[in-house]
Formats: C-alpha cells, structure tokens, sequence
C-alpha cells in the first residue's frame, strides 16, 4: 500500500487529544447517606469495572475515527505498477469532433459519446490536476492547459468540424502542451473512432507521455455520399443542354438501393432519379442542365441517407459567358472559312485583327487565338502569345506556305512544342482521328467508314523530341501528324502541319471536323477550371479577375459570413488564400463592391470522413505496442473508476471514510445503549 499524500500523517500527532481527555476527565461523585453500606460494595464493584471498560471502548472508537480519517485525506491506494507517478497531473485530453462522428452508438451519437468520455475521464483527476481539451480544430485556445472546471467547460463547447487531422499530427500537438516535461506525471487519451484513414501511426514509442486510447464504434458502419461531380464540357453552353457527371459512392459492406438523387439549380428542386450502388464501390450518372442565363451559376445535388448526411450535399458553382470570344491574327486578310464556320455559331464572337496592328491586352479576354498563316512569328508577339498560353489560353497555329522557320522554330520550341522544318509538296491524306481526346470525343455518333477526312497537298515536316510530349488528333497514313496537341504551362497549343489557306488544305472546307474542332479548341481553355473546392485541402483560390492597385482588398462572404483572405496578385490572376477561415460548406462570392460578384466559389466537406471503416481494438494494440493502454467500455460503464486505478492504482480514501463514520457510530451506539 502506498499513500498519494503521505504529508498528512502528521495529522495522526491529533490523536493524543481524545487520549488526553480520557486521562484528565475524573468524573465526580455525589455523596449518599445509607445507614449501613454493607450490602452496595459488590454493586459499586462492578458498576465501576463496567465504566472502565466502557471509557476504553469509546476511546478506541475515537482513536480509530480519527485515524482513518487522517488516512484518507493522506489517500492510500494498492498499486498495481511500481512505476505509478505522485503529485501533479497534466492531462491531455483529444476529442475527434469529425464529421464520422456523426454515426450512432447504441444511444448516441459518436460525438455525444466522446464528450461523455472525455468528462468521465476529467473526473477521475484531482483539483489541483491541470487539463488540456484538443480537438480537430486545433484551435489556439486548445493549447495551454486549464483547470478541471474550465476543461468541463470547454467539453460542452465541442462541436463538429470539417477539419480532419492523422493521429500523428494529434500526438505531435499533445506534446507540444505536455513538453518540455513539467513537474508531475504527463497523461495523453485520445478519444475517437479510429478510422483507418486517420490511423496513420504504425509504432508508438514515447516514455515521457502516457497515452491511452478510448475507441469508440457504432452500431452501423453504413454511409454513401456524393463522391464528386463534373462538367462533361470544361465551358457550359447557353441554351444549351450540359451533362454534368455526378458520382455516388458506397462505403458499407452492403448495397445501397433505391438512393434518390436530386438537383437544385435556379431555386427550383428536380429529382432526378434513384440509384443502386453495390457493396464499396461507386456508380456515376449523368444530370442534363439547361443553361438559360448568363452569368455565375450554383447547383446543389443531394442524396437522402442516414445517420452521416455531411457528404449527403455536393455544391458547385459556373460561369456562364455571354459570347466564346476568338481571335484571328491574320497576315493579310480575313479567312472567309474561319469566318463562315464561328459566325454561324450564336454563342461564338470572332475577332480578326492584323499582325501588324495588334491588341495584346486584349488576349487574356479570348479563349482561343488562331495564328492564321503568318509568314514570321515577331519576338514580341511570341513573348506574348506564351505567356497567354501558360497562363491557361489555347493556342491553334497554321503557319504559312512561306513561312520563315527559323522564327517558328524558336517560338514553338518556348512553347515545349515540336519544330517545323521545310516544307514537303507531297500530296497526303489523313487516314486517323483520335476520337478519345476532347477535340474529337463524343462529335461522331458512330464511325462511318465514308466520314471524310482531310487532304493537303503540302505540309511541314515536324521534329520529334522526346522531352516535348505530342499528342496527335489527326494523322497522315504514313504516321505523321496533320494536327498535334501540347500542354504548355495552364493551356494548350494546337499545331497544323499544314497551312490553312484552300490551296494547301482542303480541312477548311471539311465542315464535318472543322466547325466542331473548333468550337472544341475554344471551350477547351477552361479544362481545368475548378466547379467545387474541398474545406481543409484547397486553401488557395485563384480568380481571373484582377486590379492594378495596391491599396484593392478583396472579400469573401458565404455561409461562414464575411472575411478578408490573404491575396496576391500573378499575372492577370489574384490568389487568394482562406487560411482555414471557411468552415461549412456552401457558395462562397468574391466582391470589391458589395453587390458586385467579381467570381463565386462552391466548398464541399472533405470526403475523407465519410468511409466508416476503422481500426479496432486489436489492431490499434498491435500499432501501438504494449506501452499503451486501450480502454474499453460498455456504452453504458463509467470509465472514471477504471482510470483511477489505472493511474492512481486502486484507491482506499473511501474505505477510510467509510470505516470513520463506522467507529463514530459504535461510538454513538455505546454512549447511548451501554449505562455503566
């Protein structure tokens, strides 16, 4: 037996008292008057015998009383390990406030569960312990250690997060509290699910901190969400029907039927229909939106399941622009090809201006220029048309039959494009058509031997690097390119072999793969522009509009209300970082000017939290090492007595108490019942 306070058994010098006045009480005798005594002297005999043994009686009482009470305020306690530290506890305590934690225990939810343990083990601490409360969130107020009373209140405060954390970073955080080492005995419990995503920790190895896991588990690990969702088109159309591609992921042992998906979009609500998704694994379905306005765009689709809803909402926003502007730099004069194929197209605007005569800060405003056969390429419009291309434009080249290569030769080399060479007069005739690149993808209903392809009756002879990766749309019958694709920076380049003018290619005159390549190549800038956003993994945003000034501040306002994010300017670009400010998910807008939406941001929850699968008991044993404890209860134990003997060993102030109040009521009994 050992004692948590053994300084209070100098408390036992108090027992000399009731000794004391045992000692010194001589109780009085009234004198009686009997004409003859003879017959008392055995009486007084055995009355004062009885008194004596009384008196000792009621002092053995009092003197037990007393000492254990001087016990248990010295608080012995039977250890169970030799190692168990006095004094001072400081106790990290971790709370998973996650979105998984939203699945039901046998009576309540995971996280209404984790608060109750994380109280349960605050009780088991004394007073004067120091606490600290740590979530997801990692908040500032979480790290610095509070007494008992502040860390109940800061219990009751958790709340769900989108945040999600690995256990390494946990523990990294809990040391930095409970490090450098204080004077006392440092504690660490991890409360959680333990999902296998988060469970990132394969040895634990630390004797400065002892760590104990609370797992928690629910009743039914069954969840399916909306995994993402996509434009088939990266630039929507008005007017026009837009196939968006919605996915829906199973993460339960069991299929998920009849699961309803719907559409939100313009304030109006649609199904659109139900689902059956097999056992972990996802299906994807296509919406038709109808695009009737210009302008930015929010779309909500959602799915009914229960109890984790989090990832059960997928928010997307767009822009819709009035017109697909697209420039022509010509040598001379406008190609009545180019223009008879985009002016027929109400959505499309063709600009032609002369190579001469240029408007370079008007390229960054068209999603498609076309170099329409140039004889040079000057180091001016070069230095321009890559920067346009890096920073996510489309570039379609057709150099001219007199073209100078040289100059072509080191613009398309800044490109990380192939060179053109000299100009071969050959006739030839396509003979492929990569039908599985965007250009050309979905434009045919089927392949028809008799669709007609193009034929040149010259064409340049191309290098090929292997360090400028070439993606052919079209090819000659003898294996080399009519019309290449590259990836430059953010945008693309299109390069033709072949100049545009009719005399040398007949492409122009092909409506068939002409108009829709075009129209392709155009909408196609937009290939990576980003419908949704997800809280926690994209911190950085990036809007095309920008203003020359220093003293311009941009603002966010959303679901989370109004706030200024970190920005800087790059380019014709400003970036914007969040750092964490946005919490729930929803529509985000951009302004200068309050009411004038300079760009709009969808933010959905991380889906990481919605596969319920987790680490259980064993395997977090096997992780871990035997040095750490795992503490499993039933929903319905209390884990503060367990965690008393796990740190304190099993505790005796109680029976201490009990076995005072036991010797004052024998002494009560014996005053009251025994008459000497």
């Amino acid at each position: 037996m050992q004692l948590l306070y053994p300084a209070f058994l100098l408390a036992l010098a108090a027992l000399a008292i009731p000794i004391i006045i045992h000692l010194f009480h001589f109780r009085r005798f009234k004198k009686v008057y009997f004409t003859n005594v003879r017959f008392l002297k055995e009486v007084k005999e055995e009355t004062s015998n009885r008194s004596r043994l009384r008196n000792l009686l009621v002092l053995l009482m009092r003197l037990l009383a007393l000492t254990f009470l001087v016990f248990a305020f010295a608080q012995p306690f039977i250890s169970k390990d030799e190692d168990i530290q006095q004094g001072e506890k400081y106790v990290s305590i971790f709370i998973d406030n996650s979105y998984s934690m939203d699945a039901l225990s046998s009576d309540l939810s995971l996280l209404d569960k984790a608060r109750q343990r994380a109280r349960e083990v605050v009780d088991a601490f004394g007073e004067e312990d120091r606490f600290q409360i740590l979530t997801m969130d990692f908040e500032g107020q979480h790290q610095r250690l509070v007494s008992k009373d502040e860390a109940y209140e800061l219990i009751d405060e958790v709340n769900r997060t989108p945040a999600v954390r690995t256990v390494t970073e946990i523990l990294a955080r809990q040391k930095q509290v409970l490090d450098p080492p204080q004077n006392g005995q440092a504690t660490a419990y991890l409360i959680s699910d333990f999902q296998q995503n988060i469970t990132d920790i394969e040895s634990y190895q630390d004797t400065t901190v002892d760590l104990s896991l609370v797992p928690l588990k629910a009743v039914q690990e069954r969840n399916v969400s909306i995994d993402s969702a996509w434009f088939d088109a990266p630039v929507q159309m008005l007017n026009q029907t837009n196939p968006l591609v919605v996915r829906v992921r199973n993460y339960s042992d069991e299929a998920a039927e009849n699961i309803r998906l719907s559409l939100n979009y313009e304030g109006q609500s649609k199904p659109v229909g139900t689902l059956n998704v097999p056992a972990r694994s996802a299906v994807q379905d296509t919406v038709n939106i109808t695009i009737r306005q210009t302008g930015f765009q929010e779309a909500r689709l959602q799915i009914t399941d229960f109890p984790v809803q989090f990832d059960d909402t997928y928010f997307l926003s767009f822009e819709v622009s009035e017109r697909i502007q697209v420039l022509a730099i010509n040598e001379e004069e406008n190609n009545r090809y180019l223009d008879a194929a985009l002016g027929s197209v109400p959505s499309f605007e063709l600009i032609n201006q002369r190579s001469q005569n240029l408007d370079y800060s008007s390229f960054p405003q068209h999603q498609l220029i076309i170099m329409n056969d140039l004889r040079t390429v000057s180091t001016g419009l070069a230095s321009e048309l890559q920067q346009y291309v890096r920073n996510g434009g489309n570039l379609l080249v057709f150099p001219a039959s007199d073209a100078e290569v040289l100059t072509y030769k080191d613009f398309l080399a800044s490109l990380n494009a192939n060179e053109i060479m000299n100009l071969d007069t050959t006739a030839r005739q396509v003979s492929q058509i990569n039908t599985e690149e965007f250009i050309f993808r979905d434009i045919f209903e089927s392949r028809q031997e008799s669709l007609k392809l193009p034929a040149t009756t010259a064409n340049f002879q191309t290098t090929s690097y292997d360090g400028r990766p070439e993606e052919t749309l079209l090819t000659y019958r003898d294996g080399s390119s009519f019309l290449s694709k590259y990836t430059y920076g953010e945008g693309k380049v299109y390069l033709c072999t072949a100049p545009l003018s009719g005399s040398y290619n007949d492409l122009v005159r092909n409506g068939e793969i002409f108009v829709p390549m075009l129209i392709k190549m155009a909408i196609s800038s937009a290939d990576d522009t980003r419908i949704a956003y997800t809280i926690g993994a994209d911190e950085v945003l990036e809007s095309n509009h920008q203003v020359n000034s220093a003293e311009i501040v941009y603002k966010l306002s959303g679901e989370d209300g109004e706030f200024i994010p970190q920005q800087r300017t790059l380019a014709n670009k400003v970036l914007l970082n969040t750092n964490n400010q946005i919490g729930s998910a929803g529509f985000y807008n951009l302004y200068l000017e309050e009411g004038t939406i300079l760009d709009k941001f969808a933010f959905n929850y991380d889906r990481s939290e919605s596969d319920l699968r987790y680490v259980n008991a064993e395997e977090l044993g096997d992780r871990f090492g035997e040095d750490v404890s795992i503490l499993q209860a039933a929903d319905d134990a209390v884990l503060t007595a367990r965690i008393s003997q796990e740190t304190q060993g099993i505790p005796l102030w109680r029976w201490c108490i009990i076995l005072a109040l036991c010797f004052l009521a024998l002494e009560v009994l014996i005053l009251r019942f025994w008459r000497a």
